[in-house]
């Protein structure tokens, strides 16, 4: 049965990477998405974010890269405390975001648009440009191409290079396979893991649940503004409670599948 715990897993090692501790963050002042919700991800780790609608998912991952006002609780990054700095000093600092709607210049090149994530440092662009064409081989190959060009599933590739041009230690994902075929998701689903892989630690908001489980190491059911449930993909996945209240049939193939979609 999974729980409802805010500690450390008892099977996990080292310090997190990133940490929030009882968030209560809002839009508007005296209203609050998100009530007392907390989440850890440790290095090398995949966390999966799923709920019904309106539970506060999104809203986690933006207060969590300082979109949203956290009015209580804190958010650190390794040992420093990041509640509420500005994204730009996020970036810096090492957190990658890419969110679900507009994450691309459709004006700009392939390769403009992933100069603009490398803005702060210029003097690496050859070598990170080097690093995203060899996990994004399709991205070379369209690299003089307008972003505004390409199909769902290549804008969501393109977000996601750039936000890793700076080199992250952890990557925040807001529903990348949103609007894409189920084709496409899965491709989707398979890259994120490849870039989890090279030893970015990645939080990932889903609505597709089944897949998320499949995918993430770990993973938080939200609901009302609070972590309802953690555990693995599969203790999620099999948890009647879960399944009656989130998950429906969703989980019945998760077992089957889950290792496949990892091994890639």
């Amino acid at each position: 049965m999974t729980t409802q715990a805010q500690s450390q897993p008892a099977t996990q090692q080292g310090s997190a990477v990133i940490e929030a501790n009882d968030l209560v963050a809002g839009y508007l002042p005296g209203v609050n998405i998100l009530n007392g919700c907390s989440l850890v991800a440790y290095p090398g780790e995949m966390i999966g974010i799923i709920g019904p609608n309106g539970a506060g998912k999104s809203t986690l991952l933006k207060a969590m890269f300082g979109l949203v006002k956290i009015h209580s609780g804190t958010v650190t990054l390794g040992d420093q405390n990041i509640t509420n700095l500005k994204a730009n000093r996020l970036v810096e600092m090492g957190v990658g975001f890419v969110p679900q709607n507009n994450n691309v210049f459709p004006s700009l090149s392939i390769e403009e648009n992933l100069l603009m994530g490398l803005f702060l440092r210029p003097k690496k662009s050859a070598e990170r440009l080097a690093a995203m064409w060899d996990l994004f081989p399709v991205l070379h190959d369209r690299r003089t191409q307008s972003a505004g060009a390409l199909s769902g599933g290549e804008r969501q590739s393109l977000a996601m290079a750039r936000a890793l041009m700076m080199e992250p230690s952890v990557l925040l994902l807001d529903e990348p396979s949103a609007g894409l075929s189920p084709v496409r998701q899965d491709e989707t689903f398979i890259r994120t893991r490849r870039i989890n892989k090279t030893g970015v630690c990645v939080v990932m908001v889903e609505q597709n649940a089944r897949r998320c489980l499949q995918i993430c190491d770990r993973g938080y059911v939200l609901d009302q503004g609070k972590d309802a449930h953690t555990g693995t993909g599969r203790e999620l996945a099999n948890d009647p409670k879960v399944i009656a209240l989130y998950l429906g049939t969703l989980a019945e193939d998760v077992d089957a599948d889950r290792e496949d979609l990892k091994g890639n």
